[in-house]
């Protein structure tokens, strides 16, 4: 049975959850997880003060059976286990996470995955800045894992990514990419301004709407990448939706930025 919780009553005042993961909760009593401290704006409270806690923590699974716009930071700094979000979500989901996996069935705010080094992250709705992205003065975003967001997102999307995956199934904001080291970041919607502005390496694929590239980028020829198809097969076994003429597409490769050495690349469909 899962750890369920259910807040009392909505609240406009912040609730931060830090901390309150699957693995941290595995050998606890249901009345020491009602004991937990959390955060109502600046107050510290118990966590029963503000939720029903039902259910038991022995298989490593946390229901969030609400609408948890205003809760925050779910799933932060998990190791393990499983968290699922009937509704929607407040910022910073699976922050810093390295292991386990998270399911949000509505709309996420910003921060997805800050700087997520391992594990699975799904939203079934829509996400805001800074999905898989480093935080302010970090020199590393995402460093692993996958995060994927049914819906749009916002401005910088994956930014200073250096491992992992991170798909967008709607549109994204401008600068999608922004200063990559690593990694790959998939956008099947429209594509703002200015993706992969200063990245040095790694991967941006634009499925449907052809960006505004920068000058810095240059035109390398046309090709059908192979990896692209096994990313795309494993999304598929992920329930992730992408059209399955992906698979024989063709693409055109841009290098770049060359402001920053240009071994990166984006893979336009055409």
């Amino acid at each position: 049975m899962s750890l369920r919780l259910k807040l009392r009553e909505t609240s406009t005042i912040p609730i931060e959850v830090e901390g309150l993961t699957p693995d941290a909760l595995r050998d606890k009593t249901l009345a020491q997880v009602e004991r937990f401290a959390i955060f109502h704006g600046n107050q510290q409270l118990p966590l029963a003060d503000l939720f029903h806690v039902s259910g038991d923590t022995a298989d490593e699974r946390i229901e969030f059976a609400d609408d948890m716009a205003g809760v925050h930071w779910i799933g932060a700094h998990m190791k393990s286990g499983s968290i699922h979000v009937t509704d929607h979500a407040g910022r910073h989901v699976g922050s810093q996470m390295a292991g386990g996996e998270i399911t949000v069935d509505g709309d996420a705010s910003d921060y997805v995955g800050g700087e997520m080094h391992d594990g699975l992250i799904c939203i079934r709705g829509s996400a805001g800045h800074h999905v898989g992205a480093a935080y302010p003065g970090s020199e590393a975003g995402m460093t692993g894992g996958t995060l994927l967001v049914h819906g749009n997102a916002g401005d910088q999307v994956a930014h200073t990514m250096r491992r992992g995956l991170v798909a967008i199934g709607g549109a994204v904001g401008d600068f999608a990419g922004i200063n990559m080291v690593a990694g790959s970041l998939f956008i099947f919607g429209a594509c703002s301004l200015r993706p992969a502005a200063g990245m040095r390496r790694g991967t941006v694929a634009v499925f449907n709407d052809s960006p505004a590239l920068l000058p810095t980028f240059r035109a390398g020829g046309r090709c059908q990448p192979l990896f692209l198809r096994v990313y795309l097969r494993t999304l598929a076994q992920l329930d992730f939706p992408a059209d399955p003429a992906l698979l024989d597409a063709t693409y055109e490769i841009f290098h770049g930025d060359l402001l920053n050495g240009g071994r990166g690349e984006i893979l336009v469909r055409r």
